[in-house]
């Protein structure tokens, strides 16, 4: 599971639940942490009192975008949490997640290639996880691609559903984008990068393709597909996280934004899905203490789902409307 800002009373509630856990560290908390000395706090702070919490990766940033103003802060702040997490002798990948726009080609995606504007931004970053043995984290999300390149892209291709493969081998949109990413890494001389997918989701009002039904398709089939792997790496299995726990009902921009979650704000599920083929319903899931991807939208109770970790833990009820 992921949380997007370091909530106390979520880490507490994970003491001891075994439950692998991405921490973020905010967007609006990059610039404070090229400081060495704020990079050790934040780790004091919210990471080595919790021994017993299962930290996977410290997400360092999330979507920051070549022309975005904390774009320089990125690197000196993974740099400095990476060191702080060292000096604790702690054994938790250190790493950033990014979106598909760094890609300034993507079909066929054995073409795959970072913009020359993010090649200069991303590098340097990629250079750091290889030499610190982390994970490259993307987001991934079909949707979009979908609704805004209909003519060549088809739902049946977006949501898993395809007959047959297309012309270049490829027989899902997934499998496609994360080549991309797999072939623009190979291109900047990271040809074994693992690339773990931080989010990935579909909405189920609010668009074109948007329903109940098509979401609940996409989710179903990529938590199946996230078993294997793609035509580039057939070794999987594939480590996804879904977006999101929650709708995020007055969260601002357009419609789809708030019609994400796995679960509506008065917790009742949207879907069922099962895991590891248990066949068990997401409620029963520890898709649990997840929190808002919106930059606004932090409330303190969970929201986004995971495809690993299973167990059970409780979780406080959000309120009818999500408040800012």
């Amino acid at each position: 599971m992921r949380i997007y800002n370091p909530d106390e009373a979520t880490l507490q509630a994970l003491r001891g639940s075994n439950i692998e856990l991405i921490l973020d560290v905010p967007n609006d908390s990059l610039q404070s942490l090229t400081n060495a000395g704020a990079a050790t706090d934040w780790v004091q702070k919210y990471v080595t009192p919790y021994s017993d919490v299962k930290f996977k990766y410290i997400a360092v940033g999330n979507e920051v975008r070549p022309g975005d103003g904390n774009a320089g802060n990125v690197l000196p702040a993974l740099q400095n949490i990476q060191a702080a997490i060292s000096s604790a002798n702690l054994q938790i990948k250190v790493s950033t997640a990014i979106d598909t726009t760094l890609l300034g080609g993507s079909y066929p995606p054995s073409d795959g290639f970072y913009s020359d504007n993010a090649k200069s931004y991303i590098q340097p970053i990629i250079n750091f996880l290889m030499s610190n043995g982390a994970p490259l984290l993307a987001n991934v999300y079909h949707y979009f691609s979908y609704k805004d390149n209909q003519q060549s892209i088809s739902l049946e291709y977006a949501s898993f559903t395809q007959q047959g493969q297309n012309e270049v081998g490829y027989q899902n949109l997934f499998d496609a984008m994360l080549d991309s990413l797999y072939a623009a890494n190979e291109k900047v001389g990271a040809p074994n990068l693992q690339i773990v997918v931080s989010e990935s989701g579909w909405p189920s009002e609010g668009g074109v393709g948007a329903t109940v039904e098509n979401a609940g398709t996409y989710y179903r089939n990529l938590i199946n597909h996230a078993k294997g792997g793609t035509p580039k790496k057939p070794n999987g299995p594939i480590e996804t996280y879904l977006f999101a726990m929650f709708d995020e009902n007055l969260k601002g921009g357009d419609e789809t934004e708030r019609h994400f979650g796995l679960f509506r704000p008065d917790k009742s599920a949207k879907y069922q899905l099962g895991f590891n083929g248990s066949g068990f319903p997401v409620v029963d899931c520890t898709m649990h203490f997840q929190n808002f991807r919106g930059e606004n939208h932090r409330p303190p109770f969970p929201m986004k789902g995971s495809l690993r970790g299973l167990g059970s833990i409780p979780y406080p009820a959000p309120p009818e409307e999500i408040e800012e």
